[in-house]
């Protein structure tokens, strides 16, 4: 399988705070990973460099084929699918769903004179029915849910038909049914082989859809383990991993995790 994402020794410093320290990772075709860690532990971090939206303070980057240094990130990030906060607060909430979605394919945020294909908008108005929120297209994407707006964002990823897709902690606000609604709808995205390389962050082992192939752990911007599913989410990595003894359960491709007593 060729390679996707590869960081070689990646360390980024902040003033006297070190994010990440000497990671090496990377992500083949075909593969969905889950970055699993605490708060502070360098996920986002992790995954700004690979949406090529942050330059490591030292190590190398390649992304893509491309290494970050040596390339135009500007045509490397329309291959890059990404779903995060960061990208959320820069959608304007007057912009209806439909054009959330339609104007990545010309890398903006909002719609302005660009000329779009019928083409373009029936991809987009596709994508929102596949993510369930095809009814909301005309609703400003302010007036939208939290759970509608989680997945406007994803279809708005999915828009260009990337080589690599990130989702950036998808669930994070959303109720019970609101996150099981996502997990599901993510699990039969990654279950699809013509999918694209995902990877998903994550501090909420509950939000594991079905269907990834691999984790990396991580804590204090270092790697505590990374590998397939399931030989690397133990019990012994999680402890290690969340810094307290903890009980792995797993049941039909879901998992959870409780404090041992």
């Amino acid at each position: 399988m060729s390679p996707v994402l590869n960081l070689s020794g990646v360390t980024v410093r902040r003033g006297r705070k070190l994010l990440l320290d000497e990671v090496d990772f990377g992500i083949a075709e075909g593969q969905r990973w889950v970055i699993l860690g605490p708060n502070g532990a360098g996920k986002t971090t992790l995954l700004q460099i690979a949406s090529a939206r942050l330059f490591p303070t030292a190590g190398s980057a390649q992304i893509l084929d491309e290494t970050l240094g040596g390339v135009d990130v500007f045509e490397l990030r329309p291959r890059i699918g990404l779903c995060s906060n960061s990208v959320a607060h820069t959608l304007p909430g007057r912009e209806t769903a439909l054009n959330v979605v339609v104007t990545a394919a010309y890398g903006v945020t909002g719609r302005w004179h660009e000329e779009y294909e019928k083409l373009d908008e029936r991809r987009a108005f596709e994508l929102l029915n596949d993510w369930g929120v095809g009814t909301v297209f005309d609703r400003p994407f302010a007036t939208l849910s939290e759970g509608e707006r989680k997945r406007v964002q994803i279809a708005r990823a999915l828009m260009t038909d990337p080589e690599l897709l990130l989702l950036d902690e998808p669930g994070a606000g959303l109720d019970l049914a609101g996150r099981e609604a996502l997990v599901a709808r993510t699990s039969a995205l990654v279950e699809d082989e013509s999918a694209p390389a995902t990877v998903l962050v994550t501090h909420h082992l509950e939000e594991i859809p079905p269907g990834f192939t691999h984790v990396l752990l991580l804590r204090e911007g270092q790697v505590v383990s990374a590998g397939p599913i399931a030989d690397t989410l133990t019990s012994e990595n999680l402890s290690a991993t969340f810094d307290m003894p903890l009980k792995l359960t797993e049941r039909e491709g879901r998992f959870s995790a409780f404090m041992k007593s």
